[in-house]
């Protein structure tokens, strides 16, 4: 099974750009997007029923903003919209589908660099899905958490790490929840394949960030530590253009 993730960066405008071409082309069996940046209503026929797919969304309260979509051949057994936390879930940032063999979580984690309001909210967040998952992970349930982390974990993640240490998205007290995220057995699947491997899967649109590969490595498949046997291979498709993110995938052998 191969399941996706890419922040699309607005799937109306992606959809300009090849979208549903790359996605017919690569086949996946579930694609996870994040920042949709749209409803349901605002959508069109080739975005809401992609052929092959069952297609769920989950907006923010505020349009434009946000939001995170699953296509899926595999229909699952259940689907959440959020984590019952409202300052949270009015966001539209959290799907959960369950699936036979493991739990699904296709998350856009917030962005901490606004002010200190956004970073302490973006840590809460971080907090409230590492409970959330570790109860589901103590009924001995196998998960897939992947999505926008909005953080690099270590300098290995980004081209420049020393200039970027007082930026959200690489600052100490983010960094230490990665850490805490993998001390309660949770696998960085990219890393552990490729302790060495230095690809990126976000660059700025700024300073041809991304014509000189300047990039952040914030998209990630983690998994619980009880499902890593059957991980087969993880890849970041740095060429696949359209968003200033890239997509990311996950193989599993189920």
């Amino acid at each position: 099974m191969k399941i996706y993730s890419w922040n699309v960066n607005g799937i109306r405008a992606i959809k300009k750009k090849g979208f549903l071409e790359w996605v017919k082309e690569e086949n996946p069996d579930i694609l996870c997007i994040q920042e949709t940046k749209a409803h349901i209503e605002q959508l069109d026929e080739s975005l809401l029923n992609i052929e092959g797919y069952e297609a769920f969304f989950c907006s923010g309260e505020r349009k434009g903003y946000s939001g995170v979509a699953v296509y899926t051949k595999e229909k699952p057994i259940t689907v959440k919209r959020g984590i019952g936390i409202l300052k949270f879930d009015l966001e539209g940032r959290i799907l959960i589908l369950e699936y036979k063999s493991f739990i699904l979580f296709n998350i856009y984690f917030p962005n901490g660099q606004k002010d200190d309001d956004r970073l302490n909210y973006k840590l809460e967040f971080y907090d409230a899905i590492l409970e959330y998952c570790d109860a589901l992970k103590d009924q001995g349930k196998k998960l897939v958490i992947c999505g926008d982390y909005n953080t690099a974990h270590e300098e290995i993640d980004l081209k420049n790490p020393k200039s970027n240490e007082k930026r959200s998205g690489f600052l100490p007290i983010e960094r230490a929840w990665m850490d805490k995220f993998i001390e309660h057995g949770y696998v960085d699947t990219f890393r552990t394949l490729y302790p060495e491997k230095v690809k990126y899967s976000w660059w700025s649109y700024r300073f041809n960030a991304r014509k000189n590969n300047a990039g952040w490595r914030i998209d990630y498949h983690f998994v619980s530590d009880n499902l890593l046997e059957k991980v087969r291979n993880t890849e970041i498709f740095n060429e696949v253009m359209g968003s200033d993110h890239c997509p990311v995938m996950l193989e599993l052998n189920l």
